[in-house]
């Protein structure tokens, strides 16, 4: 009886090692190195020797081809994945507003009304209540902005949390939803790292100056957001963009803001008018061509501020030309 046993609990033992090696795929069994699934052929390949250890994967992919995004949108039989940059998320229902069926052919009279009423109770149904109708306005705007500032896709979805956060937090009483949405593309956009002006956040919004900057502070302090001061670098990439700089130019201009910065010269010191001069000096110091009144243009601030960064960029650099 107790040799059984004794059986028993070897053949358990081995039972679990086997589990365990099965597990550990990670590493490859001859050379130790990393293993890599290639899923266009199905196999498990060690990226050092090269060892194929498993083969004949399962494809977990589509099982048609497309050759190109309008091919691939038509055969697609999946929607499109959840936003935070719509107040539903995007799992509602969409009725077009084309008064056509599904081989393009128009409808009748009868259908169009009945598809008109369809749209409007299915509006209706979207919106429930106040707090949905405020983020679906809000949302609204964060996408209007973000579009005329040509922001990426990211910061959109952070400032559509930041507002959505806002908006749990009870922080919208006696304040504007535009001016709310508004401060959120500012704090989304620095902490994404493609920082815009406030400037050129005002230009784009409903709102004054002021009281972007008064809700921006506002908002930041209640919901703890940990926003950097702006790198002056971050601006000169769209900068020298605008201005049909050479790459040669714009990583002299970043050369230029790193000696300020070991210097303490951006201290107090405005990054987008760092970031100016820095990219008009550059542009000299590169025989390009331009003016100081292009890059005032481009970057929403005065000559005068460029011409005084300008100076003392150049001093710290040693280099002012006499």
């Amino acid at each position: 009886m107790q040799n059984a046993r004794t059986r028993a609990r070897q053949h358990g033992e081995r039972e679990t090692e086997s589990e365990d090696t099965t597990e550990s795929t990670d590493e490859c069994p001859e050379c130790g190195g990393l293993v890599v699934a290639d899923e266009e052929h199905g196999e498990s390949v060690c990226m050092d020797c090269g060892l194929v250890v498993d083969e004949d994967d399962i494809d977990r992919g589509p099982e048609w081809r497309a050759f190109d995004s309008q091919e691939k949108d038509q055969k697609s039989r999946v929607g499109a994945p959840t936003t935070n940059t719509m107040h539903d998320k995007g799992l509602s229902t969409n009725i077009d507003w084309r008064d056509k069926d599904a081989y393009g052919n128009s409808l009748s009279s009868n259908q169009r009304q009945k598809m008109q009423r369809l749209r409007k109770w299915n509006e209706r149904f979207r919106t429930r209540d106040a707090k949905e109708r405020n983020l679906k306005q809000a949302l609204g705007e964060i996408d209007r902005m973000a579009s005329a500032l040509g922001l990426p896709d990211n910061v959109r979805e952070m400032a559509s949390v930041i507002y959505r956060r806002a908006l749990e937090e009870d922080l919208l009483p006696g304040r504007s939803i535009e001016g709310v949405s508004t401060s959120c593309v500012y704090a989304a956009a620095r902490q994404a790292g493609v920082p815009r002006s406030l400037d050129e956040i005002t230009d784009v919004s409903r709102v004054e100056k002021a009281e972007i900057a008064r809700t921006y502070r506002y908002v930041i302090r209640e919901l703890g957001l940990e926003v950097r001061p702006a790198d002056p670098e971050s601006y000169v990439p769209r900068f020298a963009s605008s201005l049909g700089l050479s790459d040669e130019a714009e990583h002299r201009a970043r050369d230029l803001l790193k000696t300020a910065k070991d210097k303490g010269v951006h201290s107090g010191k405005s990054p987008v008018g760092l970031a100016a001069a820095a990219v008009y000096a550059a542009a000299l110091l590169t025989n390009e061509k331009t003016t100081q009144a292009k890059v005032s243009d481009v970057a929403d601030i005065s000559e005068v501020t460029i011409r005084n960064r300008y100076h003392e960029l150049l001093e710290a650099e040693d280099t002012l030309p006499a």
